[in-house]
């Protein structure tokens, strides 16, 4: 089965809160504020796999969201950052906004790319400590991570294509290597658009094979 197209929803990590806390030691009635902050939220991050030839595995899952930051602690001990979420695509995937149709990116060239981005991590009480205020009993809540509605396009439709006069075994061929289910029939011009399926050579290791239209003068 070949998918050139899907919708996906990437959401980037939630920032962690920042801590609302206060030094507390030993002979030391009332310590000043040492909330630390909310770690940053992880990133969606798109990833070229040359492995891969299709967008398959995105039918079964739609919905893609990095982890969140780490809230912050006492004795100014920062959060954790979440960590990135990374996406494997296929080489020549192009990315659109959803709403729009707009093309973000074409991962065409290999390097990775934040569709994504986690939000930031909140302050820790110790940012809001003041001469007139002393004692803050507050924190920054972190912030949400960036959240958008993409559609993946596949844009390199086949590493292999059959060229050949019509009836002579093309889509036979195709159905018999991969998952493919051409129209296959005893006459010429059974297939009529393109038939694509991928073809499993070993694990990890796959390519797309196209049907093509059979070669003829005026089959264009």
């Amino acid at each position: 089965m070949f998918v050139d197209k899907v919708r996906i929803t990437v959401i980037g990590g939630r920032g962690g809160d920042g801590a609302v806390a206060f030094h507390r030691e030993k002979y030391v009635a009332s310590g000043g504020p040492d909330g630390g902050d909310g770690g940053h939220g992880g990133s969606v991050v798109l990833h070229v796999n040359d492995n891969l030839s299709t967008l398959l595995d995105f039918r079964y899952k739609r919905k893609y969201q990095a982890n969140a930051g780490v809230n912050g602690m006492g004795r100014k001990m920062a959060g954790k950052r979440g960590e990135n979420l990374v996406i494997d695509v296929p080489r020549g995937t192009v990315v659109r906004d959803a709403e729009t149709n707009q093309i973000i990116v074409d991962m065409s060239t290999g390097e990775d790319f934040v569709i994504a981005r986690g939000g930031r991590g909140g302050w820790g009480n110790a940012h809001f400590a003041t001469p007139t205020r002393q004692v803050p009993r507050f924190a920054k809540a972190g912030l949400k991570g960036q959240e958008r509605d993409v559609i993946l396009e596949l844009k390199l439709l086949a590493d292999v294509g059959l060229v050949g006069f019509p009836n002579v075994g093309k889509s036979t061929l195709l159905s018999v290597t991969s998952n493919a289910r051409p129209k296959i029939a005893n006459y010429h011009f059974t297939t009529l658009f393109p038939n694509l399926g991928v073809i499993y050579v070993e694990e990890g290791v796959s390519f797309v094979m196209a049907d093509i239209t059979g070669n003829k003068e005026g089959a264009a």
